[in-house]
């Protein structure tokens, strides 16, 4: 069951923001001081990816751990109440990830994935650093 009032769940939930993140921010200052020119949250790309870099031909997702089901994260962890809706949900989120990573790459583009956890909770550095070198190469394949 649970332990807050339907009022106040639907207050945390509608709190929760979908652009403009900390982790967004985060990679996106990192990219910036990198020497990297980006947009971000480019609606024209199927499913709006966080930062989109024209010159390397490459999208960045900015994934939430619980949102988009990171499997196998310990930051991840299904709800115990409302257990169809929330397995629903989130299988929902899978499946269009996929339909739109898929769409994204017949038009050409490199899709990059950057979970929260690795951002937040991980080495930080070394996911920033990591992404940086990513990106780099995507412009050689």
């Amino acid at each position: 069951m649970d332990n807050r009032s339907k009022e106040s769940r639907s207050k945390n939930m509608s709190n929760i923001k979908s652009s403009r993140t900390k982790p967004e921010e985060t990679v996106s200052k990192y990219l910036f001081s990198q020497g990297f020119r980006y947009r971000k949250n480019v609606r024209t790309l199927p499913g709006q990816p966080d930062i989109v870099l024209p010159k390397y031909q490459t999208v960045i997702f900015i994934n939430g751990c619980f949102w988009h089901g990171h499997e196998g994260c310990k930051y991840f962890v299904m709800p115990k109440t409302n257990i169809e809706f929330w397995r629903n949900k989130i299988e929902y989120n899978q499946r269009r990830d996929r339909e739109n990573h898929q769409k994204l790459k017949e038009l050409g583009w490199n899709i990059l994935i950057i979970w929260e956890c690795d951002i937040r909770h991980g080495d930080k550095e070394k996911a920033l650093r990591n992404l940086s070198e990513r990106i780099k190469n995507s412009n050689m394949m």
